[in-house]
């Protein structure tokens, strides 16, 4: 049969140029039946739509779909490595700003410490300056009873030497009792 086929071709000498080839001859020399030609590319034809429709076309929307949810995936990995980020950066700027208000606070509380070891001593000091005054005051106070008591007692020391010295030189009772009234007047 493949002979015969390459037989006609060489009748023709140009192989491209199919003058006066009956059609049927050559596919019978092939060893095809064209039926049988026809119904195969009838079937394969249905095969191919019914292929197309209902598993090519569900496949191709599948795969779309894949794509799609693999690319917004893919987008929303980016987002959230994005948003890590910038969490990451907005807590350094909070754990920041943490450590500065920290120590202002620190500062400030040294700072009110100071201030109120400042008062406690100055309130410590007048406490103790007022104690110093009351203390000095009682001192006086004690200072001028007992000079009263001692012009007191050298008055009447004084009275009686008086008494016994004018008891020598007086003898009347008048004068007694005006050296006495004097004496009073002292006290």
């Amino acid at each position: 049969m493949v002979l015969y086929y390459a037989n006609i071709l060489l009748k023709n000498q140009n192989p491209f140029v199919f003058k006066n080839i009956n059609f049927m001859e050559l596919f019978n020399a092939l060893g095809l039946n064209v039926k049988t030609l026809l119904a195969q590319l009838i079937n394969f034809a249905v095969l191919f739509f019914v292929l197309y429709r209902f598993g090519y076309r569900p496949m191709l929307k599948f795969l779309d779909e894949r794509k799609e949810k693999i690319e917004k995936g893919i987008t929303d990995a980016e987002k959230a490595q994005e948003k890590l980020i910038q969490m990451t950066e907005d807590e350094k700027n909070i754990i920041k700003e943490a450590r500065k208000e920290a120590l202002v606070m620190i500062e400030k509380a040294k700072n009110d410490a100071g201030e109120k070891r400042n008062d406690i001593l100055k309130k410590a000091k007048e406490e103790i300056g007022k104690v110093i005054d009351i203390e000095k005051a009682k001192m006086q106070i004690e200072k001028a009873e007992t000079l009263k008591e001692i012009k007191r007692e050298a008055a009447e020391l004084i009275i009686v030497a008086m008494e016994k010295v004018l008891e020598a030189r007086l003898g009347d009772k008048n004068d007694k009792e005006l050296i006495k009234k004097i004496v009073k007047d002292l006290q």
